[in-house]
C-alpha cells in the first residue's frame, strides 16, 4: 500500500478514485505513567511517556486507514492527512485520513 501526503503518486496515474478513507485511535494515560509526567512537566522536557502514547495512537490510526482502503480495493492512499483532539482528560484521539485510489 501506498501512502502519500501529496494529491499524486509520482510516476503513477490514479485510475479510480475509491473516496474518503480513516482510521481512530483514542488512547489513554496509564495512571502510573500519568504521575510520572505530571512531575517531569513541573520541571521542563520531553514527556517521554505522552511521546510514545501518541505515537502508537498514530500508527495504529493509520493501520486502521489503510486497512479500510484495502477493504474498498485501494493500493494506495493520497492526501495523507493527521489530526488529533483530547476526548477527555487524559485521553487523546489521533485521526488519519485520506482518498483511497488505484494506482495504474
Amino acid at each position: 500500500m501506498i501512502l502519500v501526503s501529496t494529491e499524486v503518486v509520482h510516476g503513477r496515474t490514479i485510475t479510480e478514485t475509491l473516496g474518503l478513507v480513516r482510521g481512530s485511535a483514542v488512547r489513554a494515560q496509564h495512571v502510573g505513567r500519568d504521575v510520572m509526567a505530571k512531575l517531569k512537566n513541573l520541571v521542563g522536557g520531553e514527556l517521554d511517556e505522552y511521546t510514545k502514547l501518541v505515537a502508537e495512537a498514530r500508527e495504529q490510526a493509520l493501520d486502521r486507514m489503510t486497512a479500510e482502503a484495502r477493504a474498498r480495493g485501494a493500493n494506495a492512499v493520497v492526501g495523507v492527512r493527521f489530526t488529533s483532539s483530547e476526548v477527555t482528560d487524559g485521553a487523546a484521539e489521533v485521526l488519519a485520513y485520506g482518498t483511497a485510489v488505484r494506482l495504474g
